[in-house]
């Protein structure tokens, strides 16, 4: 149809030098031979010179019709581009050269052998201009394109010149990609778990990804192989934040609540390790998370690949270990240590995750009702604490002091001589002591949720709840001496560094913070100040001046230096030479480095409790120095140290006294049954901590007045 349109229409102009030109050039295309194996080069060259021919001289035949006969033409052409816009896609994109030459190079000489694909007079909505010659070079490639094209041409002729090289360097990566994945899939969450066995286990993860792979088309192939590994690098850091958590605060990360403790462990690696240190370990630590996304998702695109371009091998591969899968998971077969052959570490892992943050989610709407009843919320104030008035009571937490540190083999021998003698030194100055056993709501640190569930009564055990306590009314003990009108409140916090919102809640009327105590000396890594030197402050500034209007006092003081990593620890020093804290410079300089502790496992755990051992001497010094008859001390531990110190398997338990000349004052908790001195028996009652709240009220004369909205 094209072929006599073009004759009729150079007929119609009456040039028969043009017409017999353009006849001789499509008589000459037609008569062009089928292109052989052999010479795809020829036939392309031929054909291009041919058809470029054929279309100048239609040009110019065109170019001399008149209007109606070229009106005719066009409307051929476009009933001709109609006609080709309604066939299907796929073989329009079959009848391309381009697609056709990836595949078939014969076809690519075949189709530019025709005189009709070469002539621009034939495509649709042409000018009538010749079309360029086929072998045309494409533009160049500019940026990103240019440089991955060079790299690729590159290997290509690497892999040309080292074939043997080439395949062995192929073989590893798959080899290292394929033990990158199994790693990632069957990798513990914590410490203790880590070995050989845990890492030669059967994923049925990957099983099921590997059948998953070979069903689907390439595109999505890729894209899900990648996604897969993205996924996989976030339970790799989840799996590794569990191994952090677990180690240093006995519990595994909430998804949901514990990325703000991400800033607090930052500041406490600048106070022990310095500010260059910790930089460089934050870099690093960024640079390893994205390495882990990056060629994990790198190594499952690969590996699918590896199993597209051996279907059959893959196949028989996938279906031979899901048998050995199901087969080792229905018999329980293990490996040495007791370690499973079948795993499905990583379902299990996104399970756990999942139910945790549902559990989380429901735990705070839950925590909000309970922390709305309270039993002594609406008591009066002249119902509350009516045996202390008059006394001057302190209430003193001593970081991480913990009951590892009474019982441990290497620890418990240095802190219970100390306490030994600690007691006999305050009964010779008229203190008498009963000690006991709370179970702490944290382990390892977050002190501050040890802090609020003393004081508030309530099982403060994560930062959603703190901040819910935080922002209620539910009253503290504190807060009860506050509100009885009889007590002013004093706290001493050597350890904030900021603001502190929680002083209204803690019922305070003046906090003493690091930066109000006119300390001048080193710090002793995350310490900002010795105890016995914020324990002379807190006598100085505090406990030497008698409140206004004969009212009482109530303090609330936290003691630091045994805070990790134990190193360098304070010394005791005369406590009339403390001056302005300049005397520990030289105690400072002669202690152990922060970085050299924190890399020993058993001499951490000497130097905790040589640390414990200096915060009971500086307290109870300061008692048996400056006390009186009115004088109640209550101290105990907020929580254990972390588990590389106080063990795997260590409770939570820490110790508390009540020391008091007075004895009414030890008369009133004589019904808990608590040891005598201060070092709580092993086998002495151990609560909750959130009961003391409760039983301290009651026993010391405040009458309950339930609030229940």
């Amino acid at each position: 149809m094209l072929r006599s349109e073009r004759e009729a229409a150079s007929g119609a102009a009456g040039s028969p030098a043009a017409g017999d030109e353009s006849s001789d050039a499509a008589s000459e295309a037609e008569a062009t031979p089928e292109a052989e194996p052999g010479s795809i080069a020829t036939g392309k060259t031929d054909a291009a010179s041919d058809a470029d021919s054929g279309s100048k001289a239609e040009a110019k035949a065109t170019s001399e019709t008149d209007p109606e006969t070229q009106a005719e033409a066009d409307s051929g052409s476009e009933a001709e581009a109609e006609a080709a816009s309604e066939t299907d896609p796929e073989d329009q994109a079959g009848s391309d050269p381009e697609d056709q030459a990836g595949s078939d190079p014969e076809a690519v000489a075949e189709v530019g052998s025709e005189p009709e694909v070469a002539d621009a007079a034939d495509a649709p909505g042409s000018s009538g201009e010749p079309a360029p010659a086929p072998d045309t070079p494409r533009p160049r490639r500019r940026g990103w394109a240019a440089w991955s094209g060079r790299v690729r041409e590159r290997r290509e002729g690497w892999r040309e010149a080292h074939p043997g090289a080439a395949t062995a360097l192929s073989a590893g990566v798959n080899v290292l990609c394929a033990a990158l994945v199994i790693g990632a899939l069957v990798m513990p969450n914590t410490v203790v778990a880590l070995g050989p066995a845990k890492f030669v286990r059967l994923p049925s993860e990957g099983i099921i990804a590997a059948a998953v792979a070979l069903a689907l088309p390439r595109r999505p192939r890729v894209v899900l192989a990648a996604v897969f590994g993205v996924v996989l690098g976030a339970l790799t850091l989840v799996n590794a934040l569990d191994m952090g958590f677990k180690q240093y605060l006995g519990r595994s990360f909430n998804a949901i609540l514990d990325w703000s403790l991400l800033a607090d462990a930052e500041s406490y690696l600048e106070d022990t390790l310095g500010r260059t240190a910790t930089l460089a370990v934050a870099v690093g630590a960024v640079v390893l998370v994205l390495l882990i996304f990056v060629l994990l998702a790198l190594a499952t695109v690969r590996l699918s690949n590896l199993l597209a371009r051996h279907p059959g091998r893959a196949t028989r591969g996938t279906l031979i270990a899901g048998v050995v899968w199901i087969t080792c998971s229905s018999f329980g077969v293990q490996l040495a240590g007791g370690v499973p052959l079948a795993a499905d570490s990583t379902a299990t892992t996104l399970e756990i995750k999942a139910r945790q943050v549902k559990d989380t989610l429901h735990d705070e709407a839950e925590f909000r009702k309970v922390a709305k009843v309270d039993a002594f919320g609406n008591t009066p104030p002249d119902q509350l604490l009516t045996s202390l008035r008059g006394k001057d009571v302190v209430f003193t937490f001593i970081e991480s002091y913990g009951r590892s540190a009474v019982e441990d083999p290497i620890e418990a021998p240095g802190v219970d001589s100390t306490l030994a003698v600690r007691t006999q030194a305050l009964a010779k100055a008229g203190f008498h002591a009963k000690s006991g056993w709370l179970t702490s709501a944290t382990y390892g640190g977050s002190s501050w949720l040890g802090h609020s569930t003393t004081m508030s009564g309530l099982w403060v055990s994560n930062q959603q709840r703190y901040r819910t306590v935080m922002a209620s009314d539910h009253l503290s003990i504190t807060k009860a001496f506050q509100k009885t009108g009889d007590f002013d409140t004093v706290g001493v916090m050597p350890g904030i560094q900021k603001g502190w919102p929680e002083q209204s809640y803690y019922g305070l009327d003046k906090v003493y913070n690091a930066f109000q105590l006119g300390y001048k000396g080193p710090k002793f890594s995350w310490s900002t100040m010795p105890d016995q030197y914020a324990l002379q402050q807190f006598q100085d500034r505090v406990h030497s001046k008698k409140p206004a209007d004969g009212k009482s006092r109530m303090s609330f003081v936290i003691l630091t230096s045994s805070h990790q990593p134990w190193a360098p620890i304070p010394k005791m020093v005369p406590w009339d030479q403390l001056g302005d804290g300049s005397i520990f410079d030289a105690i400072q300089k002669a202690g152990n480095k922060a970085s050299d502790v924190i890399a020993d496992t058993t001499k951490s755990r000497q130097e905790y409790g040589k640390s414990v051992q200096y915060s009971v001497t500086a307290l109870t010094e300061w008692l048996e120095r400056y006390g009186n008859d009115d004088t109640v001390l209550v101290f105990l531990g907020d929580h254990q140290p972390i588990a590389r110190v106080s063990g795997n398997h260590a409770s939570r338990d820490v110790p508390i006294s009540i020391v008091a000349k007075d004895p009414k004052v030890l008369d009133a908790i004589d019904s808990w049954n608590w040891t005598d001195g201060l070092r709580p028996a092993h086998d002495a009652p151990v609560w909750k901590m959130s009961a003391f709240r409760d039983r301290f009220l009651t026993a010391y004369g405040s009458t309950p007045h339930p609030k229940t909205n």
